[in-house]
């Protein structure tokens, strides 16, 4: 049992932290995390924290809007909580809402994309 959610907290971890990665690739202005690779890793770690505690609450409570917009709302949830790892970490810089939810989708499609591998 506890391995099992280690290793779920561990895959957690490296995907946030490849998505973290490639996001910045994507969007140059838009993240700054001084090249150093040692801030997405801990960047990650922190994120993959956030969404093992309070996204579950999160996405809880805002049920009635996720119903309402047939799941769109977790783009929101998922900006809310990258813009809240940015704001714990200072090294990790995301430059506003828009972008926070823009590097949340990025990181939500290579979790999927990742789901995809392990699954097979």
């Amino acid at each position: 049992m506890q391995r099992g959610l280690v290793m779920r907290f561990g895959i957690g971890w490296l995907v946030s932290s490849l998505g973290l990665w490639i996001a910045a690739g994507f969007i140059n202005n838009g993240i700054d995390y001084q090249s150093r690779l040692t801030v997405v890793i801990i960047a990650g770690f922190l994120l993959a924290i956030v969404n093992g505690v309070l996204r579950p609450i999160l996405v809880i409570l805002s049920l009635p809007a996720i119903t309402l917009t047939l799941g769109l709302f977790m783009i929101v949830i998922n900006g809310l909580m990258v813009l809240l790892v940015s704001r714990l970490y200072p090294a990790l810089e995301i430059n506003g809402f828009g972008t926070a939810m823009l590097v949340g989708l990025i990181i939500g499609f290579v979790n999927y994309l990742v789901n995809i591998i392990i699954n097979e």
